[in-house]
């Protein structure tokens, strides 16, 4: 068994990165069963030899404890940084169960980012702080795919639905949005009033794994291609039934875009439901 004894990583703001919520913390890493082609972290570790989809490292549940005990109730923690924290193994080590009971414990709100519907079972589901998990549920395709290993589409969506109708804060996170891989019929009938949606960026690592048309992608930005933002605000015309959307952006120019114009948060794309407790004052002894 490995162990790693980095789950948690405070992220400093760099450019190209404009995200509210840069605390994460892993419960695996080194490694993600759902091994997706288009995986950032993936790409960056492999070549290394960093990477082991078959066995990935489980983090030190003492070290996840010391992390917790720095964190305060003004902070959101986003569970599942570079691998997915309901990734098979959970099965198995419920290392993501142990550190959601110890989040609730601490009253620290958290942000669960995951591509599998284990997130909706009932054993997670009974444990869950309804004023503290918010949950973005992945999808990449309609249909049944061959790039990555996680549950199918439809089990995602049943997923969603579940913690939607269970009166939880969770959005489809269409997320890389690929529009030849989505049936926006299908999209469009999830039962869920939150969408968030980050279009597919492309480097060496994508263009191995997509058979697509990089044409479309003629915006060069932080060494990356991207879509021009006129073909951006096209292809969501068609996202029609969710009445919270929003665009979360890599292009700065496009990120100040929507944050103005489209997303319904225009100071958090992610658009969580956050009932931030103030920090306790220390009383003084007169």
């Amino acid at each position: 068994m490995k162990y790693f004894d980095s789950p948690y990583k405070q992220l400093s703001r760099k450019i190209n990165t404009w995200c509210n919520y840069t605390q994460r913390l892993d419960t695996y890493g080194c490694g993600c069963q759902h091994d997706c082609k288009y995986c950032y972290a993936k790409g960056l570790l492999a070549f290394r030899g960093h990477w082991n989809s078959n066995e990935p490292a489980i983090a030190n549940i003492k070290t996840i404890r010391k992390a917790i005990n720095q964190l305060t109730v003004s902070d959101v923690i986003r569970i599942g940084g570079m691998t997915d924290c309901f990734q098979p193994i959970e099965k198995t080590h419920k290392l993501t169960l142990a550190t959601i009971k110890l989040l609730n414990n601490h009253k620290i709100n958290y942000l669960i980012v995951t591509k599998s519907d284990m997130v909706a079972s009932d054993e997670y589901l009974n444990v869950y702080d309804k004023k503290l998990a918010h949950f973005q549920v992945t999808i990449t395709s309609t249909s049944v795919n061959d790039y990555e290993n996680a549950p199918p589409p439809q089990k995602r969506i049943d997923a969603i639905e579940r913690l939607y109708n269970c009166g939880f804060d969770v959005s489809v996170r269409l997320s890389p949005f690929i529009p030849q891989n989505i049936d926006l019929t299908i999209l469009n009938k999830i039962k869920c009033n939150k969408i968030l949606i980050e279009f597919l960026k492309i480097n060496h690592w994508i263009r191995k794994q997509f058979d697509i048309d990089y044409s479309e992608y003629s915006l060069r930005f932080g060494g990356h291609d991207n879509l021009q933002l006129e073909r951006k605000i096209e292809y969501l015309k068609g996202v029609q039934s969710f009445s919270q959307k929003s665009v979360g952006e890599y292009v700065y120019e496009h990120h100040k875009y929507f944050s103005n114009n489209y997303n319904y948060n225009k100071n958090d794309c992610c658009n969580l439901t956050l009932n931030l407790s103030p920090e306790p004052q220390l009383k003084l002894a007169l």
